[in-house]
């Protein structure tokens, strides 16, 4: 038997013989070596488990959706972030904070920018839906409100707080967002103009927003002029099979509704998808399948992928108005830089 295990931490793949035998040859890092010894010893110790979905067992499914398996560098890219975003909150001063909700999490940080009636881009953060919050994220709207567009970042509960529910999570998004269409001249923002942005378990959230009924709610359906959401969850099956589902409280109508590539009928947004090539192979087939589907619909999408970016480095390239999404984001706000 042959059993074929990678290394995400240095992108490196091992195959182990039968006989425990290993072709990866000598390496000069000491740390690459035994982490590969190490892998090799549990590998070949748990061999395959049952199949749980798409050719992978528990083990390996779990590790698809647990992003430090992929990322090993996530640590330090979170004290990157909040170390960036003090730093812009000096240059570009406080955000004005309106709340979109009876209760103290639901607020949104406006950052305005000098130009009258700009466009609005609205950012929804990831976190496992456990973590995060608006204020780790100005770094994000410096060279927005410099090139002339007015940043929102999102505040909203976190799963463990919501009882394990994502559904209040959804709810609160979308109030928020229209909240931002509702209220957008008392920042001087256009309402005509809002742009959905987004990571990770944020882009399941804004996934769910941009196939949301706004009819429902009096808002027009295409509320939303564009959409960039980056390294995301659109189909909820095989996270619930995964090991998030010790935590949120998965069910049969959850799976169903909060799966945004089940409700394409809704969608009215113009959409741009990316992921990573360093990302879960999960997130990445994610926002595959989901851009086939919506292209499939017969609806506008572009798939993006960061060549050489992990799930976490991918969100620094919207800080740059010449990265991969801050390029994107721009060209769909009609402010792209010559």
């Amino acid at each position: 038997m042959r059993v074929t295990i990678k290394c995400a931490k240095y992108n490196i793949e091992y195959n182990i013989e039968s006989a425990g035998r290993s072709t990866f040859a000598a390496h000069d890092n000491v740390e690459v070596q035994i982490t590969m010894n190490t892998m090799i010893a549990t590998a070949a110790a748990r061999g395959k488990g049952p199949i749980v979905w798409l050719g992978m067992d528990q083990q390996e499914l779990d590790d698809a959706y647990d992003q430090i398996v992929y990322a090993p560098n996530r640590e330090q890219l979170g004290k990157r972030r909040l170390a960036n975003s003090a730093a812009a909150l000096k240059r570009i001063g406080k955000p004005e904070r309106y709340a979109y909700g009876p209760t103290p999490v639901e607020g949104l940080d406006v950052y305005r920018t000098n130009k009258a009636n700009a466009p609005i881009g609205i950012f929804v953060h990831g976190g496992a839906w456990r973590n995060g919050a608006a204020s780790e994220f100005t770094y994000l709207a410096e060279p927005f409100v410099h090139i002339g567009a007015h940043f929102v970042v999102l505040d909203f509960a976190n799963v463990d707080n919501a009882g394990g529910s994502l559904f209040p999570m959804v709810e609160q998004v979308c109030r928020a967002i229209g909240w931002v269409y509702r209220n957008a001249e008392k920042f001087g923002g256009d309402r005509s103009r809002l742009h959905l942005i987004s990571h990770s378990s944020g882009s399941h959230l804004s996934g769910c927003a941009v196939t949301h009924d706004w009819a429902a709610d009096g808002l027009p359906r295409d509320i939303l002029r564009g959409a960039t959401l980056s390294s995301g969850m659109y189909d909820l099956k095989p996270v619930r099979l995964s090991k998030r589902s010790k935590y949120v409280k998965f069910t049969d109508a959850m799976e169903q509704e909060l799966s945004a590539i089940r409700h394409l009928d809704r969608l009215h947004t113009p959409l741009v998808l990316s992921h990573g090539t360093y990302e879960t192979p999960e997130f990445q087939r994610q926002s595959r399948d989901f851009a086939a589907a919506v292209k499939a619909a017969g609806k506008p999408v572009e798939l993006l992928v960061g060549e050489g970016y992990n799930h976490f480095e991918m969100l620094e390239t919207l800080a740059n108005p010449f990265g991969l999404l801050g390029r994107a984001v721009l060209g769909q706000m009609g402010l792209m830089l010559a």
